[in-house]
């Protein structure tokens, strides 16, 4: 592994864990050259994804872009780190275990979406303004409602 400090391509492996619930290890490592130290997470991937844009592009799925939009979303919200490195987990294994290499883009917001309104209804307000472009306040008072259960008597 090469130290992110100066480059050294020997580095010390210190110390080895599980780490996300036993999906991955996290590695805490030390550089000889420049006395570094830095950690590394290493996780069993099954296949490599390409997810297929709405207008047909085409990119290799990136995990770290996964788990940076669903940490915005839950941002300065009550859960755990370990909770939801947990749920990303879990979602890139439920995508890598499709079958399929390709994943539309659509799918993967469906899944983080069902993902996040079982853990936080707030973050998954916040990721669906973004996933279904809300442009208006309308827009978000209709997806709330949509939440809302039909009180008794009520139209829905």
């Amino acid at each position: 592994m090469r130290c992110p400090f100066c480059g050294n391509t020997e580095t010390q492996v210190k110390d080895s864990r599980p780490a996300e619930d036993h999906v991955a290890i996290r590695r805490r490592r030390f550089c000889p050259a420049c006395g570094g130290r830095f950690t590394t997470y290493e996780r069993v991937q099954l296949r490599d994804l390409v997810v297929v844009k709405k207008n047909g592009r085409r990119e290799d799925f990136d995990r770290d872009k996964l788990a940076r939009s669903i940490r915005i979303a839950l941002q300065k919200r009550p859960i755990e780190i370990e909770r939801i490195e947990q749920m990303i987990s879990g979602i890139v294994r439920r995508l890598e275990s499709k079958g399929d290499v390709d994943i539309a883009s659509d799918e993967i917001g469906q899944i983080v979406m069902e993902a996040l309104a079982r853990i936080d209804t707030v973050a998954y307000v916040r990721f669906a303004s973004v996933y279904k472009n809300f442009q208006e306040a309308d827009d978000f008072e209709e997806f709330v409602a949509e939440l809302r259960p039909v009180a008794k008597g009520e139209e829905p």
